[in-house]
């Protein structure tokens, strides 16, 4: 074992087993060694919520300072122009060595060589400690290319209590199949508050609707090998008619005022339920605290009441080694040190976030388990315990086939076409989008 990798990953509390010397590194394309002869690696963050951005400046610098053979160049990239900047730096040559990338990315990255399989460059047991759910979301034919870092369930149901025993609902004993979810919205709605709010543009259906699919039909609409796709199931059909119900009822807003992601609606009191993402914890912890002692989360209603079947993807953010990295070693003891290593680094982003996001390594659980603001946290466990280890991935097929689906939820619930017509032109406009994008067979068969 070299002195450099002994260094690095005992700075990161790992035991390493291979022998490879580091060699200089930089900008993936390119020997940018530093003068002092450092090795340089280069990681471009997405820019998130202003307290990421404070969470990984903090320990990029302890990074830094841990050891004096690698030195991390932090970058932060505004999310709108990621694409952009992340193609212009792959066609130049010089694309950074680490990335955040989203569990979305990791299977098409895989496979056109993007991404560089951390096996063997981070100890085993760092997988091992990884759930399992979400192993399998940066595992492709075995190989690991990414390390997870969180996960946001995309579907959580939130209620407000006082108006639930105002309603004559018992708020201990919140719905758990999609008629009682309808039935809680009825008598939930009260002249100007509605029952609750949940995706009703298309926009917001693409990607808000993944779980709930998931949940009726236990796929999604392009399954097996992408030949063709299966939108004509009745299964969407019941899936649409939840929706319907609830749009038609009255028991949603008509016109929603914000999207889907953010709680503004739930928190100024204008609906009396909200199906949103784990995320919106932390918007009614900032902005409506008020509300958070009036407010209950339980995991969204199941079609037929069984709480073990999926209804929110759970999306999130990994760290990825680029396929083209000179030093793979030196990436990887970064990735090791911010996320694979000290569980303690990862519960303070955690603990940073309100407890919003929710981990994926066990040993960070057992730190968290042991906080006293977590512990007592009236959220964290129903999330962690009821949602996080029943959550799927989110499809690796282009956002096309999504707003198909979409469409065709968002036309029958807004009464322009029947539920049979709308997914039989979801369907041949899948198929379409399969030919046109050669999408055959590069399913996971």
């Amino acid at each position: 074992m070299s002195l450099r990798r002994r260094k690095l990953w005992s700075a990161a509390g790992a035991v390493v087993a291979a022998s490879l010397v580091l060699s200089s590194c930089g900008g993936s394309g390119g020997d940018n060694e530093e003068s002092d002869g450092k090795a340089h690696v280069i990681f471009w963050q997405q820019k998130f919520e202003d307290y990421q951005q404070e969470w990984f400046k903090q320990h990029v610098d302890d990074f830094n300072a841990s050891q004096d053979e690698v030195e991390v160049e932090y970058v932060v990239v505004p999310a709108e122009a990621w694409q952009q900047k992340l193609k212009a730096a792959q066609a130049a040559g010089n694309q950074p060595d680490v990335a955040t990338t989203n569990y979305g990315g990791i299977r098409p990255g895989a496979a056109s060589g993007q991404f560089m399989p951390l096996d063997g460059l981070l100890p085993e047991d760092r997988f091992a400690d990884i759930k399992d759910n979400v192993k399998e979301f940066v595992t492709v034919d075995d190989k690991h290319y990414a390390y997870p870092m969180l996960v946001e369930p995309s579907t959580v149901l939130y209620y407000r209590t006082d108006l639930a025993k105002a309603a004559g609902l018992d708020p201990d004993s919140p719905p758990t199949t999609w008629d009682e979810l309808v039935s809680w919205a009825e008598a939930l709605t009260d002249g100007k508050t509605k029952g609750m709010t949940i995706a009703s543009t298309q926009g917001d259906l693409a990607w808000s609707s993944w779980g709930l699919q998931l949940n009726a039909c236990g796929d999604f609409p392009l399954r097996g090998d992408w030949s063709s796709a299966d939108a004509t199931d009745p299964c969407y059909a019941d899936l649409i008619d939840l929706y319907t119900r609830l749009y038609q009822g009255g028991f949603m807003p008509e016109t929603p005022k914000v999207a889907y992601p953010d709680a503004l609606p739930y928190g100024e009191g204008e609906v009396a339920m909200m199906a949103n993402g784990s995320w919106a914890i932390g918007q009614l912890k900032n902005d409506f605290p008020d509300l958070v002692d009036k407010t209950a989360v339980a995991p969204f209603p199941s079609i037929d009441g069984d709480e073990t079947k999926p209804t929110a993807t759970l999306g999130g953010w990994t760290l990825t080694v680029d396929g083209k990295a000179d030093d793979p070693e030196a990436a990887a003891a970064f990735i090791d040190y911010l996320v694979a290593g000290d569980p303690e680094i990862m519960a303070d982003f955690f603990k940073m976030s309100g407890l919003s996001k929710y981990t994926v390594r066990t040993s960070v659980d057992e730190v968290l388990a042991n906080d006293p603001k977590a512990k007592e946290d009236p959220f964290m466990q129903t999330i962690s315990d009821q949602v996080v280890p029943y959550g799927m991935p989110e499809p690796a097929y282009p956002i096309d086939i999504s707003n198909a689906m979409a469409t065709a939820i968002e036309s029958v619930m807004k009464g322009s076409a029947s539920a049979e017509d709308a997914l039989a032109t979801a369907n041949d406009a899948m198929d379409e989008i399969i030919e046109k994008q050669g999408l055959a067979g590069a399913g996971e068969g």
